[in-house]
């Protein structure tokens, strides 16, 4: 094509885009903003024998769509449909599986060495933004590419947001980096003068001193961040003149070694709306394409909370009473909720960006000190920060509240985004009370006690999405550690379940009336340390038991039950449900929890199934 062919593509796309995107709910935002640097990229370089990794995969739906998935594009995140990220076994042009932030320029750099080792000549491009630079991997990445010099391209998409403002002196630096206009036109103007000479590398060194007169006045510094850890900056360009990137690309694909092009962006591109609420409009929901009006269900009955407005709002009422209490997220302030308090009380709120493992760590500092951290990680996310809390705050002893949101199922974000394996990873690690809520006044109350004094290393963890009871918010009760509730009394079977997947259980029960299976049922409340006194109730008083949870069967909740039963020789019949020990794709939360066999149906099933072979 011809590059103003190129630039009428980019419309197309963005208007297919906003189309599909306003009837299918996904990551609008991001995508907008990168539809230039997609076609240009794709353009120059011979993907996918050239290798293009995308951060995150927020912004990959272009990607998608020039790359065979137009047709396809209305089953994006839908069941059985194609991913909402980048995905190796959904096309060869995926050339690297996207969800998590940060893992891109180390995946890139992998491939670098792996092309050179192998003898191929191949460009290996990794784009990175949505504030995925101030992820510590990132960082490490660069930092052994700038030295082993492989040939590969760092594309810094610098749209300053990830979901939330981008925070942190990294994202101020590269502010103050992209405003240098009078360096990047001053250096281009003479690049291009002087062409493909000798004087080039005479004057390399040169043009880093004039850079950091015109950046920093008259203070001195060797080079910027980037040329300090070995790699070539280039920018910043407008990563929307398709023009300009076209030309630039082409040119850095003739220039070998490690190279950081830096594109500055805007989240939301071409869609006025996305433009001025960048947050909102980062996964907004069905929308009015035309007037740019997210369009809500409403209806008549009282709709429950959300289980994170519930913390949002508990922590404020918990912080007022105790001023030891801060709160600390990584780059989710809006996702979590912790925006409400971080309103009402911002110097006892902190957003640290998109470092996890700082976070925790950041954490048990405030705690050496006195304070009370609540530190809220999605669950997904807090994989990334496990040594941080066993080495520097299980040992230690420290208190700190873990607040794991989105854990279990969380839908059509799919296998990246399952909270499936927190009450596994867990539970095998020492000084940990974990615990998880059936109902919104429940994390209230786990809040509560998790505030008290001495209570060390603790851990709540609740599902993405709404409760099930409107009048949630009564007065505090401290619940006891390691108590269960008794919700039924039954005879035959036992059904133990943790956390909200007991309002499943409920239903499955009241669907089995008219079966005369008499049902006992326990909501556990706590994982570790588990309620000993009613294992051994129910290992005397009962031959079958069903365990229920939003988790991984492998590990997990009904593994501790199992090993409880079995240390002290009890002889029952056990049927596990859960999250089976596969990784579980994209779908509505429903979808997936029916195809897990733990929706209300399947535990319905699975007691008579039970019962009928005892």
């Amino acid at each position: 094509m011809k590059i103003d062919e190129l630039v009428e593509l980019c419309s197309e796309i963005r208007e297919f885009l906003i189309d599909k995107c306003s009837q299918n709910p996904g990551h609008v935002g991001s995508s907008l903003g990168v539809v230039e640097l997609t076609v240009a990229l794709h353009y120059v370089f011979n993907t996918p024998y050239d290798k293009l990794v995308w951060d995150v995969g927020h912004q990959a739906y272009a990607h998608k769509i020039i790359t065979g998935r137009r047709d396809k594009f209305s089953t994006n995140r839908k069941y059985g449909g194609i991913s909402g990220f980048p995905k190796m076994s959904e096309s060869e042009y995926d050339a690297f599986g996207g969800g998590h932030a940060s893992v891109s320029i180390s995946a890139a750099f992998g491939m670098a060495i792996a092309s050179k080792m192998n003898g191929e000549n191949r460009n290996v491009i990794a784009v990175i933004g949505d504030g995925s630079m101030t992820g510590g991997l990132a960082f490490e990445g660069l930092n052994n590419a700038g030295y082993l010099k492989p040939n590969m391209l760092v594309v810094l998409n610098d749209n300053n947001i990830a979901i939330d403002k981008s925070v942190g002196a990294i994202g101020r630096y590269l502010l103050k980096i992209s405003a240098s206009r009078s360096y990047n036109k001053l250096k281009d103007k003479i690049w291009n003068f002087l062409g493909q000479n000798f004087f080039r590398n005479t004057l390399q060194k040169f043009f880093y001193f004039i850079k950091f007169i015109i950046i920093n006045g008259n203070k001195f510094q060797r080079n910027n961040i980037f040329e300090s850890l070995g790699f070539r900056y280039f920018g910043a360009f407008d990563g929307h003149d398709l023009p300009q990137l076209v030309e630039t690309l082409e040119k850095l694909k003739n220039i070998n070694g490690p190279k950081l092009l830096h594109v500055v962006t805007q989240k939301g591109k071409g869609f006025k709306p996305a433009e001025e609420n960048q947050t909102d409009w980062h996964a907004p929901g069905k929308f009015n394409k035309n007037t740019g009006e997210r369009i809500i269900v409403k209806s008549d009955k009282v709709q429950p909370l959300r289980y994170q407005d519930v913390f949002g709002k508990t922590i404020i009422e918990l912080a007022l009473a105790n001023p030891k209490i801060t709160g600390i997220t990584p780059a989710m302030p809006t996702g979590c909720s912790l925006n409400l308090m971080m309103e009402e009380m911002p110097n006892r709120c902190f957003d640290v960006g998109i470092a996890e493992g700082h976070a925790v760590t950041f954490s048990a500092g405030l705690a050496t000190m006195g304070l009370l951290p609540f530190c809220n990680i999605y669950s997904s996310f807090m994989q990334r920060a496990y040594d941080n809390i066993i080495h520097d705050v299980a040992i230690q002893k420290l208190n700190v509240v873990f607040c794991l949101d989105r854990s279990g199922l969380v839908g059509e974000d799919g296998s990246t985004h399952h909270g499936a394996y927190d009450l596994a990873y867990l539970r095998c690690i020492p000084n940990m009370i974990i615990a998880s809520p059936m109902n919104e006044t429940e994390l209230r109350n786990m809040m509560f006690t998790a505030q008290l004094p001495n209570k060390g290393c603790f851990a709540i963890r609740y599902p993405k999405g709404g409760g099930v009871i409107a009048d949630w918010q009564l007065p505090f009760s401290e619940i006891p550690i390691a108590k269960a509730r008794t919700l039924r009394e039954g005879n035959d079977i036992a059904i133990l379940s943790i956390g909200h997947a007991g309002n499943n259980v409920e239903q499955a029960i009241d669907m089995l009336n008219d079966k005369n299976i008499s049902i006992a049922h326990y909501d556990m409340r706590f994982v570790k340390p588990v309620d000993e006194e009613l294992l051994h109730f129910i290992g005397k008083n009962f031959k079958q038991v069903i365990t229920v949870e939003n988790g991984t069967v492998v590990g997990g909740f009904g593994s501790a039950v199992s090993e409880f039963f079995a240390l002290h020789n009890y002889m029952l019949q056990h049927k596990f449900l859960g999250i089976p020990d596969r990784f579980i794709q994209h779908g509505s939360i429903a979808q997936l929890e029916a195809e897990c066999g733990f929706d209300p149906k399947g535990i319905a099933a699975a007691i008579v199934s039970m019962k009928n072979n005892m």
